[in-house]
């Protein structure tokens, strides 16, 4: 996390666009099906071990990374290091709602980092040249990005060149435990690095896309000696 923290600081004071991905096993298994998908990670200036799995995998084959770098966590690093270097935040993403109240609670919590900008994240493609727009005119140095890992790496991918946010990740469901829509697992589950089946309790629906679990596990152990060349 340190580090990581260290090279976006760099990244937000130089002004190049930087994409910054969070991953986790079911965006990796999402890569190795679906080419373009692929192809936006391995574009992204930085990508960042969010799942424990991803942990547990460099160990496997034999070049381990020091500790995850929770997405959520790394956002509240970024809003300190705002308060620090005086930058403009904008948040993009969920409800109007959820990413207002968002917007307001960051605010209270990170007094010295502006939020320059926030909107909901239910627009399609025919709004993408507005949203664009906004963004851009209020030149934030993060963008928040709360659409869904299938949308929202793909999008900041897409128009990070007309963006030119100097950082821009991808963020989740964190706006919903930012505004208090939901709870982040307990400490407990943390410590055992059980999130996923803490959010699996609280959302059955999320079933399906656990699959991809057992899957990753599978093709890591089987491919071991080969994970950095996967795909």
């Amino acid at each position: 996390m340190k580090d990581t923290v260290a090279y976006l600081t760099r990244a937000a004071n130089d002004g190049k666009p930087h994409q910054v991905i969070t991953a986790n096993p079911i965006m990796m298994m999402t890569a190795l099906e679906i080419p373009d998908y692929k192809a936006v990670m391995q574009d992204a200036e930085l990508v960042v071990p969010d799942g424990t799995g991803l942990v547990w995998a460099a160990q496997k084959g034999g070049d381990p990374v020091a500790e995850r770098v929770p997405g959520y966590e790394l956002l509240h690093e970024l809003m300190k290091q705002g308060e620090r270097h005086q930058w403009r935040v904008y948040l993009l993403g969920s409800t109007p709602e959820v990413v207002k109240e968002t917007a307001r609670r960051l605010a209270l919590q990170y007094p010295g980092t502006e939020i320059a900008g926030y909107r909901d994240g239910f627009f399609g493609p025919d709004k993408d040249e507005e949203v664009i727009a906004q963004i851009v005119k209020a030149a934030p140095h993060l963008l928040f990005v709360a659409r869904g890992a299938d949308n929202q790496e793909p999008w900041i991918a897409k128009y990070k060149e007309k963006l030119r946010v100097p950082v821009m990740m991808g963020v989740g469901g964190s706006f919903d435990v930012i505004s208090g829509r939901t709870k982040r697992a307990p400490i407990a589950f943390r410590k055992l690095r059980l999130e996923w089946l803490y959010r699996l309790l609280k959302e059955p629906t999320r079933f399906r896309r656990m699959l991809a679990l057992p899957k990753f596990a599978l093709r890591v152990l089987r491919d071991r000696e080969n994970l950095t060349k996967m795909g």
